[in-house]
């Protein structure tokens, strides 16, 4: 098989409807637009959801339920979150902050960090991250490491 053989599909592909060249292509005069009308005007055409004046479907539905805004969404603050599993690569007393995370490749440049408890952590370690989780907290401790929050 050559790239020349390769043919699409019968019936997949149409003949381009060649409108307004006169009467004897079919499409002549209104070219299938019909008389008159917002459908017969340039640029004018009903959008989908219309429903001809009646009340639309959207409007007549009540609605219910917590809405997020857009805007809060985008005010809500995002964390990269990191699992102590991931953690187990450090040596015992070393201290891990943003930049050594985004040196490892473990968190991206420029975001918060959260650290959550999955995984388990066998080494003592001095963490500094945005946020904790308790059970990170908890297992941090556990190995005789700390946590500190950095602000901001």
């Amino acid at each position: 098989m050559n790239l020349k053989d390769i043919k699409p599909a019968v019936g997949s592909t149409h003949k381009k409807k060649r409108v307004g060249r006169g009467i004897g292509s079919g499409h002549g005069k209104t070219a299938g637009r019909g008389h008159k009308g917002r459908g017969s005007r340039a640029g004018g055409n009903t959008p989908a959801r219309y429903e001809g004046g009646q009340m639309p479907l959207s409007r007549r539905i009540p609605k219910r339920g917590f809405r997020r805004l857009q805007k809060n969404e985008q005010a809500r603050e995002r964390f990269v979150e990191v699992n102590i599993g991931k953690l187990t690569g450090f040596a015992e007393g070393e201290t891990v902050d943003p930049t050594v995370l985004v040196d490892r490749g473990l968190a991206r440049a420029g975001r918060k960090i959260k650290v959550l408890g999955g995984g388990e952590l066998k080494v003592k370690l001095a963490v500094h991250a945005h946020a904790f989780s308790g059970s990170a907290r908890e297992k941090i401790a556990a190995a005789g490491g700390s946590t500190d929050v950095i602000e901001g």
